[in-house]
């Protein structure tokens, strides 16, 4: 996990240099908008609203370097739609990155 961080964290560096405002403020936007995602795959009831939110996610994972995050989102897309344990899983991590552990 402190590995992933390192990634995450260093990825917002190179997006925001040293303004530590800035840093917040794209790791807001990240964390609001895997959210985002988050909230479409709870709400999910088919194949492909399913997979839509979860290449969704995976890919805004994969700008950020945020693996960890992009292994939940292909989990979520070889999943059944609403299957809770990769829900609660990117929930979790989300709460992590954002620092609401």
């Amino acid at each position: 996990m402190a590995l992933e961080n390192a990634q995450f964290d260093a990825a917002l560096s190179a997006a925001a240099g040293n303004d530590a405002s800035l840093q917040l403020e794209l790791r807001n936007a990240f964390v609001e908008s895997a959210e985002l995602q988050l909230d479409l795959l709870k709400r999910s009831r088919c194949d492909a609203n399913w997979e839509l939110a979860a290449m969704r996610l995976k890919g805004l994972a994969a700008s950020f370097h945020a693996g960890q995050l992009q292994n939940l989102a292909q989990e979520a897309l070889v999943s059944a739609p609403g299957e809770p344990t990769v829900i609660r899983e990117i929930s979790v991590h989300l709460a992590e990155i954002s620092g609401q552990q």
